[in-house]
């Protein structure tokens, strides 16, 4: 019979005895690794102290091949009570033995606030190379491909964040990252965030250093899979044709009439030197926004008023019928119905960086408010992270590139936007940038709402998931894309 090595973070919280008891009590482990700081110390004959700095870092993960002396290695990695479920360890057990996976996880259940529930989790593919994929609290190894992996692409334990995550990375290189949809442990959940708050994580500022490590992590992976890209960009071809304005903003919306004139009003006090117009499409809604525009486009001719023939659109769909229309502008600015320009430089802004350079988009920084445009955390998002030489690759990794966007319209009429009403804006962004180079404005020129109507507040975790296995599918499609340009580079 294989056997297990258990590895969890000792924890001061009272239900930490128990659990470690159940976990020696279990038949299939034969060993018990509690990884602490200098806190923990014990009697037991399967347990073992193991003092480390981070049970994440390169120099931790370095140290498995000697340290875990079983078959496979359960890894808790969250300081939360984990309770596991009628023959768990077996489960685990026989699905990697079953399918030769190097790594498998659950579905679990959350205790949250006293009340249990369901937590199903993604399914993992190619483009699911974000460090915060959601794998639950405990992930299953198999040692014989942590073995193999560590040899054959070597340890990393100059990582202080990262060394999890590169393990990861690695052993999907050679091996199957496999999810069991069944429901095998419960977890007394500690983050009580709402999805929207958490959302923005990796753009706070405190966690720089550690975004940092993980963009070179990243980058790594990309060469070792022959998706890198050199920071060569294409010229943007010029266009032949004309067109009505220089500028024009392209606003979906639907249901928003209590917003919907403050960001059409943001456009129409922008204060450029060139011509502009504000293109909103109205994708049938049922409040008083088509009265409310329809009163606006006819105090204003630069207000475009579009309703769609088709009933089937999302935000992207609505976005091609603003930039294939005759009254669309040589640039198509990004403003959501409920958001708001900072300031009336914005356009201008813009506009002048796509003069200076050569961009095929113009990606700038925006503030979160809240419905009274009063400042909420964390603040301006900026995505300082981006950098002109591996933003492209980066951005692979990240599940957002910043606000408000700008497109060469030519350019985008070439590729349009995915029919979807979310990751359709990354969906875009990342295909420009095989080719072509994004332009950034660090500062802050839009201010997003956050309101009980946005779209991406406390979401349901089946959402969360819908939408995160979505964007991992639109990297798994441009990875793949990146891999057949890189090997038609090298072909003889």
């Amino acid at each position: 019979m294989k056997s297990i090595a258990v590895i969890l973070p000792y924890s001061p919280i009272d239900s930490f005895s128990p659990s470690l008891q159940r976990l020696v009590d279990a038949p299939l482990v034969k060993q018990v690794i509690v990884a602490h700081k200098g806190e923990f110390s014990t009697s037991s004959s399967k347990v073992q102290p193991w003092r480390v700095d981070s049970l994440v870092s390169g120099k931790s993960i370095a140290a498995l091949p000697k340290l875990v002396k079983a078959d496979y290695l359960l890894l808790i990695t969250q300081q939360q009570e984990i309770d596991f479920g009628q023959r768990a360890f077996e489960r685990f057990l026989e699905v990697a033995e079953s399918t030769h996976a190097g790594m498998v996880y659950a579905d679990h259940y959350d205790v949250k606030n006293g009340t249990r529930s369901e937590h199903p989790l993604a399914e993992y593919q190619l483009g699911s190379i974000r460090d915060n994929f959601d794998f639950g609290a405990v992930q299953f190894y198999a040692m014989r491909s942590v073995k193999n992996i560590l040899k054959k692409f070597g340890t990393s334990p100059k990582l202080a964040f990262g060394g999890l995550y590169d393990l990861r990375l690695k052993i999907s290189v050679a091996h199957e990252i496999f999810h069991i949809q069944e429901y095998l442990y419960t977890n007394v959940e500690a983050d009580l965030r709402a999805s929207g708050e958490k959302l923005f994580d990796y753009v706070d500022p405190r966690n720089q250093a550690l975004q940092k490590e993980m963009e070179v992590v990243a980058t790594a992976h990309l060469k070792r899979i022959g998706a890198y890209l050199k920071p060569k960009f294409a010229k943007i071809p010029k266009f032949d044709g004309s067109f009505p304005v220089e500028a024009s903003v392209i606003i979906p919306v639907r249901n928003r009439e209590r917003t919907v004139t403050d960001a059409v009003n943001s456009v129409l006090s922008q204060q450029t030197d060139f011509a502009f117009n504000v293109i909103v499409i109205d994708n049938h809604s049922g409040d008083g926004t088509t009265a409310i525009m329809q009163e606006l486009s006819a105090k204003d001719p630069r207000v475009v008023h579009l309703i769609p023939k088709r009933h089937d659109l999302g935000i992207g769909g609505c976005w091609n019928e603003g930039v294939f229309s005759a009254q669309c502008g040589k640039y198509a600015i990004q403003l959501d119905s409920d958001d708001m320009y900072s300031g009336p430089d914005t356009l201008q802004k813009i506009v002048n960086l796509f003069h200076r350079g050569n961009y095929a988009m113009i990606i700038g920084s925006y503030k979160l408010v809240n419905a009274q445009l009063e400042d909420i955390p964390p603040g301006i998002i900026d995505h300082k992270e981006w950098t002109p030489n591996n933003g492209r690759n980066n951005a692979l990794r990240i599940n957002g590139l910043g606000a408000p966007r700008a497109f060469n319209t030519a350019l985008l009429c070439q590729i349009g936007l995915p029919n979807s009403s979310y990751g359709e804006d990354y969906a875009t962004a990342i295909r420009l940038s095989r080719h072509y180079q994004i332009g950034r404005i660090l500062d802050s020129l839009y201010l997003c709402r956050r309101w009980e109507g946005n779209t991406d507040a406390a979401l349901p975790i089946e959402k969360i998931n819908r939408n995160d296995w979505y964007k991992d599918k639109i990297r798994t499609i441009e990875i793949r894309a990146r891999q057949a340009l890189n090997r038609k580079k090298i072909a003889p």
